[in-house]
């Protein structure tokens, strides 16, 4: 006869273990105001509070969404699913932009379906993260437009056709350039400001 499967959270000897879930959901509760704490591909990232020239350039991209494209919501501090990226990939995003009302509940993560654009501004603490984990779990979760302000290199990256964990479209510009958004957006990126 087999033995019986441990519970979950147990080893086979019925030692309880944590998990890296239960280590995120203990760091997320500790951490503190301020700091993000997010879980990609099984691995668990700590971020700082932003600074000031991070809240710039994310308060740019809104004005110039809110500019030309009546009708979007630019989010902050909202917590996205990714799924397929981790048991439980869990995000805080930079800025997300959907069609307003689409987030009117009370989780703390939602379903990324309605999400046209990500962006993400990149740091020291957090630039490879950006470019890896977070650009694979933007294109498995289907989203239409990741967009990567990258600081640390000088440039402005638009990632367009989710395809798998990839995007098959790159657009590329060395900050202070103009960039064109795709659909719905249709309008130059100024970061001029950036």
């Amino acid at each position: 006869m087999a033995p019986e499967p441990a519970p979950p959270h147990t080893d086979i000897d019925r030692n309880t273990v944590s998990s890296v879930e239960d280590a995120f959901v203990a760091l997320s509760a500790a951490a503190p105001e301020g700091w993000r704490v997010e879980l990609v591909e099984g691995r668990i990232h700590v971020a700082p509070p932003v600074n000031g020239g991070h809240v710039e350039i994310v308060s740019g991209l809104t004005e110039q969404v809110r500019d030309h494209r009546k009708g979007l919501g630019c989010y902050t501090g909202l917590g996205l699913l990714l799924p397929g990226s981790s048991p439980t990939g869990e995000v805080v995003p930079d800025l997300v932009i959907a069609p307003k009302g689409s987030f009117r509940n009370a989780l703390e993560y939602h379903d990324p379906a309605p999400v046209l654009l990500v962006g993400e501004v990149t740091s020291d603490s957090t630039a490879e993260n950006d470019r890896g984990p977070k650009l694979r779990g933007y294109a498995r979760a289907g989203i239409p437009c990741y967009l990567l302000i990258d600081r640390e290199r000088g440039h402005v990256v638009v990632h367009t056709e989710p395809s798998g964990q990839r995007y098959a479209r790159r657009t590329e510009v060395e900050i202070g350039k103009t960039v064109a958004l795709p659909y719905p957006f249709e309008f130059g990126l100024d970061t001029g400001e950036f």
